[in-house]
């Protein structure tokens, strides 16, 4: 196995994988040739909160667009090559769906053939990338390209806000809380590995593929959970302010289920609990 990333590995990579540390918006892309992949899991990206600074733009372009763009060039000339499967994103269907004036109500389940409208420039550059690997499968007969729509991720070593809220709590910090009746699909990162190697494994599985756990849950019961999986521990929270829509999103996981015959299975609770463990023997080691 091949990991190309510009950070090295957190962990020492395991037995026969070799990992390169590289920017594959400047790199020579030779060594990917040199390697000879059957199969390519295109993760590499960058996101911003929901409100993008114009600071972001230049990122966004570097290592969403432009990184995408080359290995889409790349794919069909690899000989071997046979499955591109893309990390892409829910921001890819159109908000006005989901966002709304009001909390109240029920989600909207989003599936495949919702319509699209980027609600942003990650999700306009992750469809934008989607079209160029779907264009690249078209050039040349035998290679697959999938791309998976993924919804809420959360998980150790990250920034979204489910991490943010642990280190906050961790810290004896009050969790900073913005609409608090918002609610998302939240898919643990171990759930979106398993499902992006299913994927990867499936012969039919190509387009675009949901990948969520398929349940809307608010932040106030991300935030009742973080208390639950910290007892003895005073989680204290506070309500700010913010004028933005409501958001209720909700995957549907029927073509997930019906390509792959898998839908990711780590309840909210479950995974929150394992994220608390992880961060409090990261601190603590003699907890570990």
């Amino acid at each position: 196995m091949l990991s190309i990333d510009r950070l090295p590995l957190p962990e020492p990579p395991p037995p026969g994988t070799r990992h390169v540390e590289a920017d594959l918006a400047i790199t020579d892309l030779s060594m990917i040739d040199a390697f000879r992949p059957t199969v390519i899991l295109h993760l590499a990206a960058t996101f911003e909160r929901s409100q993008e600074s114009p600071d972001f733009w230049q990122p966004n372009w570097v290592d969403n667009t432009t990184v995408s763009h080359r290995l889409a060039e790349l794919a069909p000339s690899l000989p071997d090559l046979q499955a591109l499967v893309f990390a892409s994103s829910y921001l890819v269907y159109d908000p006005s769906a989901y966002l709304r004036k009001d909390p109240g109500g029920p989600p909207t389940v989003l599936s495949e053939r919702a319509a699209l409208g980027p609600r942003n420039l990650c999700g306009a550059a992750k469809l934008y990338a989607e079209s160029e690997f779907a264009f690249a499968a078209m050039s040349r007969t035998g290679l697959r390209t999938a791309f998976a729509r993924i919804f809420r991720v959360y998980g150790r070593g990250s920034r979204d806000v489910i991490s943010r809220f642990v280190h906050a709590a961790l810290s004896d910090e009050p969790l900073d809380v913005y609409r608090p009746e918002n609610r998302f699909d939240y898919v643990h990162a171990q759930d979106v590995a398993e499902g992006l190697l299913r994927i990867a494994a499936e012969p039919a599985a190509s387009g675009a593929i949901n990948v969520a756990r398929g349940q809307a849950r608010s932040i106030q019961e991300v935030v009742a959970a973080i208390r639950a999986a910290m007892p003895g521990r005073t989680v204290e929270s506070r309500v700010r302010e913010i004028d933005e829509p409501f958001e209720a999103s909700q995957a549907d996981l029927g073509r997930l289920e019906d390509v792959v015959h898998w839908r990711p299975s780590i309840t909210l609770e479950e995974g929150i609990r394992t994220l608390v463990a992880h961060e409090e023997s990261s601190r603590d080691p003699a907890r570990a």
